[in-house]
């Protein structure tokens, strides 16, 4: 199909069309983008803020994920960013009384969707996730995201993050 006919008239997405040179404008790849999980369980001290421990990267395009030290993403292009994380925790004893995540940018909880919570006060919830997402602003030098969590029984026993549903990402969603 000729240049001046698409001009033209409309394109039908339907149809297939076969480009030479290079097609520029049409959205953007969504990179740096990362997505980490747990290979085992993580023991947390009972009602104690603990650092999530994210140590395997199922993928991370541009080395962004400290996957062995810090454990934080730190992008180094400027933008908007989707985050979101998932930890689930269990308590052998079965009775949790809170379970918090909380995503944090240099060090402190993100305002607006930095937290997320499951209260059972004292009935005793077993083996919960919380999920938390949103978007969140970054300077592509010095800013990083982590996962705390804070896990509370009601006997005060230890608990664990559970490898099987807790996971942290991000991905660009536009450039500044």
């Amino acid at each position: 199909m000729a240049i001046t006919k698409i001009q033209s008239e409309s394109m039908n997405l339907a149809d297939t069309y076969a480009f030479t040179g290079t097609v520029t404008g049409a959205g953007e790849a969504n990179t740096p983008y990362f997505h980490a999980y747990l290979s085992s369980d993580q023991s947390v001290s009972d009602n104690t803020r603990t650092k999530a421990q994210f140590n395997t990267e199922l993928f991370d395009t541009a080395s962004a994920y400290d996957n062995s030290t810090n454990y934080r993403f730190t992008p180094q292009t400027a933008g908007k960013y989707f985050v979101y994380a998932s930890v689930r925790a269990d308590e052998d004893g079965g009775d949790l009384s809170k379970i918090q995540n909380q995503i944090s940018k240099n060090g402190s909880t993100v305002t607006g969707i930095g937290e997320t919570a499951i209260d059972f006060r004292s009935s005793g919830g077993t083996d919960t996730a919380v999920y938390s997402s949103g978007i969140v602003d970054m300077n592509g030098s010095s800013d990083y995201l982590e996962v705390f969590v804070q896990v509370d029984s009601v006997s005060g026993n230890n608990s664990e993050l559970k490898a099987s549903g807790t996971y942290f990402g991000a991905y660009l969603l536009s450039s500044t």
